[in-house]
């Protein structure tokens, strides 16, 4: 097996990596990528068919490149992919693809790290863990596997045909939920939404994106999520040009809402009694929207059409004013199951002082810098912002990265030289 010394090695070739490499390079920081598929492959491989950005292509993009494209519609997966990889060969960012890390070790009693890989070791002053958020899909042990329900994960799911005959259960209402139990019901499909709590961020208003409006508010810049908020999802979508979801517009369509799904017994599904709770929190948080926004038009004395009917919340539909509280699978004809209940992070091969994580496995970092030294994390959720964990927010996080790697840079040249320049201090430890 092959053996290379590499001063920064970057596991990951996804949008954080390459961000990452963009900036190395102008640091003069020399460096290199391995990729154990293809550049961007989370793109192409773990996104449903009709998939699209949640953010318009002016906004969802590295600074250094615009999307071939409207600037106020929605790339599609196979789009951000292809940008990707059109950014990289921008940047040159050297990448090697088909090359899997395995394991990554400190030296002991010298700097860096061993770096285990399909394709051979390495020896790395400087490792940055760049493979993102979406590590692990996490389906919660609800329905048991022999319950013949058919259950994937929504990082699984293509389209429609994919799925036996029959309604579907779709459990998650964040972007991705959404967007698949409306697919799902286009294709006439009974579908059931099981709705946890949720961000419902106007799509457009008064002509501006929600990504303008939580920009100039001083949203993507919230460092951390409010108390209690650490896990809701913001129900927002950029399919068919994008629109402002709506649950209740959902329901009218022949969407059956319910509550969290609960647990399981003899074929019946328990429903949390919190569905009317989570769309009025959803709708509380649409309408601070706009009144800030309305607050923000006539603080700067902007001309932007006035929507009064955007303030408008519809009538109730039946499952909030008698709510569903259990569901028998086999009766309501559910034969399969879409858990769009995100993912879980897994660094199971970065073999470091156990310390760097938490109980649950998540990184103890400032601003994607770990505990552990030498060791970096890049585009985790809300790593030094709300922002952090879409292109343009990793994009920033890797410019603070690689200051922080050319700092370290900067004190381990003192400390291999200093001796050098002052050897009367070399047998005192001031060097």
């Amino acid at each position: 097996m092959s053996h290379e010394d590499v001063e920064v090695l970057i596991v990951g070739a996804g949008q954080a990596g390459i961000a990452m490499s963009e900036h190395l390079t102008r640091a003069g920081i020399p460096h290199l990528v391995l990729e154990r598929d293809r550049i961007a492959e989370r793109w192409r491989s773990w996104r449903w068919d009709s998939l699209v950005a949640n953010g318009p292509a002016w906004h969802d993009r590295f600074p250094g490149l615009e999307f071939d494209m409207d600037p106020d519609a929605f790339a599609g997966k196979e789009q951000v992919a292809d940008y990707l990889v059109a950014y990289a060969e921008t940047v040159g960012a050297p990448i090697r693809t088909g090359v899997e890390v395995t394991a990554v070790h400190r030296h002991a009693g010298r700097p860096g790290f061993r770096v285990d890989t399909s394709d051979g070791t390495f020896d790395a002053r400087y490792v940055v863990a760049a493979t993102g958020p979406f590590q692990r899909p996490v389906i919660p042990e609800v329905v048991p596997a022999d319950a013949g329900i058919a259950q994937i994960h929504s990082s699984e799911y293509r389209n429609p045909d994919q799925l036996p005959a029959g309604a579907v259960l779709v459990v998650g209402a964040g972007s991705s939920g959404v967007q698949i139990a409306e697919e799902l019901r286009e294709a006439g499909r009974e579908v059931f939404l099981a709705v946890g709590p949720h961000d419902r961020p106007p799509r457009r208003y008064r002509g501006r994106d929600f990504c303008w409006w939580l920009g100039v508010l001083g949203k993507w810049d919230m460092a951390a999520p409010p108390l209690g908020a650490e896990h809701v999802t913001i129900a927002v979508s950029g399919a068919r040009g994008g629109r402002t979801v709506d649950f209740r517009a959902l329901a009218a369509t022949g969407v059956t809402l319910l509550g969290r799904a609960g647990a399981y017994e003899d074929g019946v599904l328990s429903i949390a009694p919190d569905l009317r709770a989570n769309i009025l929190a959803g709708d509380a948080d649409y309408l601070s929207v706009l009144d800030e926004a309305d607050a923000y038009v006539l603080r700067n004395g902007l001309d932007l059409p006035e929507e009064p009917e955007a303030h408008e919340i519809g009538a109730d539909p039946e499952a909030l004013t008698h709510p569903i509280l259990s569901l028998d699978l086999a009766a309501a004809g559910v034969t399969s199951i879409v858990w769009a209940t995100g993912f879980g992070l897994d660094y199971s091969w970065l073999h470091i002082d156990p310390a760097a994580f938490d109980e649950k496995g998540r990184p103890r970092h400032q601003r994607g810098v770990s505990v552990e030294p030498g060791i970096y994390f890049l585009g985790l959720p809300w790593q030094s912002r709300r922002g952090s964990s879409f292109l343009w927010g990793v994009w920033h996080d890797a410019r603070y990265i690689a200051d922080q790697i050319g700092i370290q840079r900067g004190y381990a040249a003192y400390a291999a030289t200093a001796a050098h320049v002052r050897p009367e201090l070399a047998s005192t430890g001031i060097a």
